[in-house]
């Protein structure tokens, strides 16, 4: 009763720091605003009380009717952005390092970007230290926020609705915070965290998308205190095979509230996230070091916590050798489960039927070792006979998993010869053997064999082409020397 008592005081201070009031109610929420971290003439405050203040560099300041991405070409390292309330239909490339752009707040109404669902992407980032807080973003095709191999990033309070294929999307990104951002509409991953190193993941709302929160191919992430409803899936550790980055480990799941996560998965057919089931809590496939700890997992239909490999999650592995297809070292600690797998589907459907169960908190299927689970008979539970008991234990030492200082930018030199341009920005979306958003690398291999100019001629000025892939956004913001590199080094990729 103690440890339960602490988690709904943990709830609480959720639903205060997202404000999500309407839940109390028992309504559902809809475009739920976080606090506001810098109103006109104030210094703001961080999720933790202490003051952000504007500090160093230089002022802009972008009023309605005006350009972001002008203010960004004037810019230079260590400058502060401040864009007022007003709509923006634009792209914002930002290339340069040590930028913050952000929104100011005016009763209650923030600056919007609207793609006007013509635009692409919103903003995109390859610099280091970037910073994006404050604003809201509707109606974009492909992604409200994207990092391409940039490091030390923050995006802080941001409201994201219907940005097509991702919400939030760091790839290839290192020692950063995603923290307090409401998304939803998203036909992906409304928080996407690709091949990334050393991410929190903070009291985010995520609703009405296939995914909530996904790490993919990503190390050392934390994951707390989100709140992660009325999606097709909830929270996800996967390895997606065909990636440079060959591993998913090291992830902690703590202290989120998992709720009702059975929307219909509206996304790309044939796709990744299309394989996931509506009614999934927690999915964890072939990620390794896994700790689910300390969080409410309710109302999903087809099952709370579910753990497998590759095989039996749909994924083609076998040409990617450098991978390992199973999960290993998963923990299932203290969790508060109900109502779970009360109407699976598919395989679940089928293996639930078997052994007579007319719930399901966790299943494991498949191979994988060394699993352990704390308080087993709390649970109704299907093929954990191979788990051990966990040690009372918890990860209440790991506070962050955010490094104390800033990390190097990444070898700038590796962009010419288009492997970085091509982790940072081509693999997020372009496995070499697996569709997650575009066509296989194998695929465009095939298409292009010996033509890296009409790669780039494509990039540059992408034609939609396919109905069952989504529309391409163009590569024009890179120079044309980067764009041959990273055609080059495509067409040489094996795995």
């Amino acid at each position: 009763m103690k440890r339960l008592k602490k988690l709904l005081g943990a709830f609480l201070l959720v639903l205060i720091g997202i404000g999500i009031g309407k839940f109390i109610l028992g309504n559902k929420p809809k475009q739920v605003l976080g606090p506001t971290f810098f109103e006109s003439g104030s210094s703001g405050i961080t999720s933790n009380g202490e003051p952000t203040k504007i500090k160093d560099g230089a002022r802009y300041e972008v009023k309605d009717g005006e350009s972001i991405q002008a203010a960004v070409a004037k810019a230079n390292q260590g400058d502060v952005i401040l864009v007022y309330p007003g709509t923006y239909s634009e792209t914002v490339y930002i290339d340069k390092d040590n930028i913050r752009v952000h929104g100011v707040i005016e009763n209650g109404e923030r600056p919007t970007l609207n793609g006007n669902k013509q635009l692409n992407d919103a903003f995109l980032y390859s610099g280091n230290g970037i910073t994006i807080e404050n604003f809201k973003i509707i109606d974009y095709k492909g992604n409200g926020i994207m990092g391409q191999a940039g490091n030390n990033f923050i995006i802080k309070n941001n409201l994201i609705i219907n940005t097509g294929v991702y919400g939030i999307f760091p790839q290839y990104g290192k020692n950063g915070l995603i923290e307090l951002n409401v998304l939803s509409g998203i036909e992906d991953a409304a928080i996407y965290v690709g091949m990334c190193d050393n991410i929190d993941v903070r009291i985010n709302e995520v609703f009405e998308s296939v995914a909530g929160i996904e790490i993919e191919n990503s190390r050392h992430c934390l994951v707390e205190y989100n709140y992660v409803h009325d999606n097709a899936g909830g929270l996800l550790a996967f390895i997606t095979p065909g990636l440079p980055i060959k591993t998913c480990d090291d992830v902690i799941f703590r202290g989120n509230y998992v709720l009702n996560n059975n929307h219909k998965n509206f996304a790309i057919p044939g796709s990744v996230v299309s394989k996931i089931p509506s009614g999934t809590g927690i999915l964890v496939l072939a990620a390794d070091n896994v700790v689910i700890e300390d969080n409410f997992i309710i109302g999903n239909k087809c099952f709370g916590i579910a753990i497998t490999d590759l095989e039996n999650g749909g994924m083609k592995f076998s040409t990617d050798g450098g991978l390992d297809p199973y999960p290993d070292n998963a923990s299932i600690l203290d969790n508060y489960m109900a109502n779970n797998g009360y109407n699976p589907s598919g395989a679940i459907a089928k293996l639930t039927k078997v052994a007579m169960l007319d719930k399901l908190d966790i299943g494991f299927i498949g191979g994988g070792s060394n699993h352990c689970i704390l308080n087993p008979g709390r649970y109704v539970t299907l093929g954990l006979g191979s788990f051990a008991q966990c040690e009372a234990t918890s990860t209440k030492a790991v506070k962050t998993y955010m490094l104390p200082n800033p990390v190097p930018p990444k070898d700038v030199s590796q962009m010419k010869k288009g492997k970085m341009a091509y982790y940072g920005i081509c693999a997020g979306c372009h496995s070499y053997n697996n569709i997650i958003v575009g066509p296989s690398v194998a695929d465009i291999q095939m298409i292009y064999r010996d033509n890296p100019e009409g790669i780039v001629e494509y990039i540059t000025n992408p034609i939609h082409k396919r109905q069952d892939f989504p529309e391409m956004p163009p590569q024009t913001h890179l120079p044309e020397d980067i764009k041959m590199a990273v055609a080059e080094y495509l067409l040489k990729v094996t795995k």
